[in-house]
């Protein structure tokens, strides 16, 4: 199945330099490019890509709240691109519902690599990096922050005893084959247990199950 894809940002050597790295390969698709927010989003909307590239800086309207209507209301996931490596902007993009975080100068082959797993399902954040950036988000309560869909506290209590073990174990960022080996089960069945757990909890992805970890007390920032 083909990747479909739009980018989006002000400089345009930037949006065709990304183009032509991903449409040469066989299973991503460049359907659009945008030069703003407010392009980007319209572009979603009309072309209902898999994943959008949005930079975080953009006239008219920002990358961040860009990404934040187009998870509102599309099915496409998103991945922020900036040439700033700061906390602020990973924090941001997170709660705007981003799966994904990369600096333009990325390789070309981490390029892609990132489009494809973002598309598939699963967020673009290494465990060492998950845990320090969840760990500064669940310390810092900025008016404006998006949060996650209603109170997810409440709502842990419509987790199996191993659907929540499988949650805790995504917050301290455990691939599927760690998790499968700590527990003891095939990925097979982890699989089924995060899917379910996404699904329990209105959760867009992994990256929204790390936060969720973390918001709701079921692992701690000290916690390795």
């Amino acid at each position: 199945m083909t990747i479909r894809v739009v980018i989006a940002d002000d400089q345009e050597l930037v949006r065709s330099g990304f183009s032509m790295i991903l449409d040469a390969q066989p299973d991503i698709t460049v359907v659009a490019e945008a030069g703003d927010g407010e392009a980007a989003v319209a572009a979603v909307r009309e072309y209902r890509p898999d994943v959008a590239l949005l930079d975080i800086r953009m006239p008219t309207m920002d990358g961040i709240e860009a990404a934040r209507r187009i998870c509102a209301d599309t099915g496409s996931r998103v991945i922020m691109l900036t040439t700033f490596d700061q906390d602020d902007y990973i924090y941001e993009a997170l709660y705007a519902g981003a799966s994904g975080f990369l600096l333009k100068d990325v390789r070309r082959d981490d390029l892609v690599h990132a489009v494809r797993v973002v598309s598939a399902g699963d967020s673009l954040l290494a465990p060492s990096v998950t845990r320090q950036i969840i760990a500064g988000i669940t310390g810092r309560h900025r008016p404006g922050a998006t949060r996650l869909p209603d109170t997810p506290d409440a709502r842990l209590g419509v987790l199996t005893t191993r659907e929540r073990e499988t949650l805790r174990l995504l917050g301290r960022g455990l691939s599927n084959a760690a998790i499968a080996q700590t527990l003891v089960v095939s990925e097979h069945t982890v699989k089924t247990h995060v899917s379910n757990v996404l699904t329990k909890l209105g959760l867009r992805d992994r990256a929204q199950a790390v936060i969720c970890a973390y918001e709701t007390g079921l692992i701690t920032a000290g916690e390795s």
